[in-house]
């Protein structure tokens, strides 16, 4: 084994620890007065103890098995050498001729996203109907990923949507995959899949638009393709499917926190802001902004998740009083106030804050806080907000005058962009920046994508589906045939858990094997697609757990060694 090796094994191993350490997904936890991330879920993963082999009997490393590819830094200009970038891949349904099933777990550490290698998860399926291998790609800049080894401002000079479509052409273009025949099966000679959900499935929307021939077929789950500043209908999906009692309730509440904060009594807001037990909180924003959390918690409900969640537990703290429910009209202002404040104060605060007082949890003007200034890797959080600030936007704000409003319209987008120049002052040194989104939406065609090779998947109760095409009123010019829309939540098609639980669901992933099978059916191989420019990529896989030492070795493998 070379010093070169032993090196990076050293490296890997160092980085797990790290990973291991975090003290949450991420590696640090996000501020309860920031937006969040529309981060697809994290899948049930098989156990490592259940070996995986392939078709033809071979026992192939577990799911979990890291694997490291040298991507480019910057693909404008490939001199600045490259970065280690982490996948995990099997190929425990492929045969020679299958496609290669590409997916990205988007904004967040990929660690315990190696689940969506088995079919419990719509990649796995499409790989095991179409005979193809699976890689799950973490995204540059989140978790270990990362070209530089902070997040500056200075780093992320190469984060942009455009360096990570960039980065899936080279590495399909690129990585010898440990698989048979790992080292042909670049898009010009196999059929490329990419799976994504919710900004990740926008990439695939955009990296179809961008990389015309790249990839055979997309699949793109919940995918917010078009870019949006005011981003309100967040809020839409969760205000006509949550129970109407409570979205009676939580409106009225929400209306008489607009009347009290504008009226500019002391008295009276110092009282409203007791209720909830964030009297400390100085700007009247940040108090109004914090509600928005209990709406927040609607993104992580799909439909195998029960009534004892906590979106739920909220609703029902409101609704039922001595074991009786309000009707649809709700019990109106004064309950439902003095029950909401109830509820922060009696277990859900603690849930945001731990032991934090209100003003150091909820604040978000101190520019100082080491939620602004904390630059260390793993930090998915600000990684993300970086392409909010100057690319996508998504600010989740109050509905405008006129429109019902689970959330406050004291909340603006300015309120959101302040939060951009504060964490990043070197980038805007005098006003806060306005997200690029009209550039985004032009360049990657947005709600006006009109390609046949893609699949799109959404759900009603989607709290992110007035950004992808089945948004209200819209007409896609894709086909009929390359929407589904099930009755899920967000990304829930991605789940073989889910549409077991919700036949909508079912129908929906049913509808997409089926355009998978017509659609690469039709592909047929270039093999003129010269490779991406630039330094020597190369995998080599780390595993965190022993491998047995003797396994099956297939004829394809013989002169190649073991991994």
């Amino acid at each position: 084994m070379s010093l070169g090796i032993i090196w990076q094994l050293i490296l890997a191993i160092a980085l797990g620890s790290l990973a291991s350490a975090a003290t949450n997904h991420g590696g640090h936890r996000r501020h309860p007065n920031m937006m969040p991330p529309p981060t697809i879920p994290m899948p049930s993963t098989p156990s490592p103890q259940i070996p995986v082999t392939s078709r033809n009997g071979t026992l192939l490393p577990p799911y979990n098995t890291v694997y490291y590819f040298d991507q480019l830094i910057d693909h404008n200009n490939p001199s600045l050498g490259t970065f280690k970038q982490r996948f995990w891949h099997t190929w425990e349904f492929y045969e020679p001729g299958g496609p290669i099933v590409l997916m990205t777990p988007g904004e967040t550490n990929a660690d315990g996203y190696s689940g969506y290698l088995s079919n419990r998860t719509i990649t796995g399926m499409i790989a095991q109907q179409q005979n193809g291998s699976v890689i799950v790609l973490e995204h540059r800049f989140y978790g270990l990923s990362n070209p530089y080894p902070d997040l500056s401002v200075k780093s992320f000079r190469v984060h942009t949507i455009q360096q990570a479509i960039d980065d899936l052409e080279y590495f399909a273009k690129n990585v010898n995959l440990p698989q048979p025949d790992g080292d042909k099966v670049t898009p010009d000679r196999a059929p490329w899949v990419f799976v994504g959900g919710s900004y990740p499935g926008a990439l695939v929307s955009w990296s179809v638009v961008n990389k015309p021939g790249l990839f055979a077929a997309g699949y793109a789950s919940s995918a917010v393709v078009e870019a949006i500043l005011d981003f309100w209908e967040y809020f839409e999906p969760i205000r006509l499917n949550m129970p109407a009692n409570c979205s009676a309730d939580v409106q009225a509440v929400i209306s008489y926190v607009d009347k009290t904060l504008m009226t500019g009594n002391k008295k009276a807001i110092q009282t409203l802001k007791d209720t909830f037990g964030l009297g400390n909180v100085s700007h009247i924003d940040d108090f109004a902004g914090a509600l928005r959390n209990n709406l927040w918690d609607w993104q992580s409900l799909q439909p195998t998740s029960g009534s004892n969640t906590q979106f739920y537990r909220f609703c029902n703290a409101l609704e039922v009083k001595n074991g009786v429910s309000a009707d649809s009209k709700g019990w109106g202002l004064e309950n439902a106030l003095t029950a909401w404040g109830n509820y922060w104060k009696n277990g859900y605060y603690a849930r945001l804050c731990d032991d934090l007082d209100a003003e150091t949890c909820l604040g978000t003007y101190d520019g100082t806080a080491d939620y602004y200034t904390n630059t260390t890797i793993n930090n998915s959080n600000r990684s993300w907000f970086w392409i909010v600030c100057n690319e996508v936007g998504y600010l989740q704000e109050g509905a405008p005058l006129g429109t019902p409003s689970l959330v406050s319209r004291i909340i603006t987008p300015l309120y959101d962009m302040r939060q951009c120049k504060l964490m990043f002052p070197d980038a805007y040194k005098v006003l806060p920046p306005i997200p690029r989104t009209a550039i985004t939406n032009m360049k990657y065609k947005g709600w006006d994508v009109s390609v046949s090779n893609i699949f799109f998947a959404n759900g009603i109760r989607d709290p992110w589906k007035e950004a992808t095409l089945s948004t209200t009123g819209l007409k896609p010019k894709v086909s009929s045939q390359s929407i589904g829309l099930g009755d899920g939540f967000h990304c829930s098609d991605m789940s073989l858990a889910s549409a077991q639980a919700d036949p909508t669901i079912a129908a929906v992933q049913a509808q997409a094997l089926q355009f998978m099978k017509t659609t690469l059916g039709k592909w047929k191989p270039t093999n003129r697609s010269p490779p991406v420019k630039g330094p020597k990529p190369r995998g080599f896989p780390f595993s965190p757990l022993p491998i047995p030492a003797v396994k099956p070795i297939n004829a394809w493998f013989r002169g190649v060694g073991r991994f």
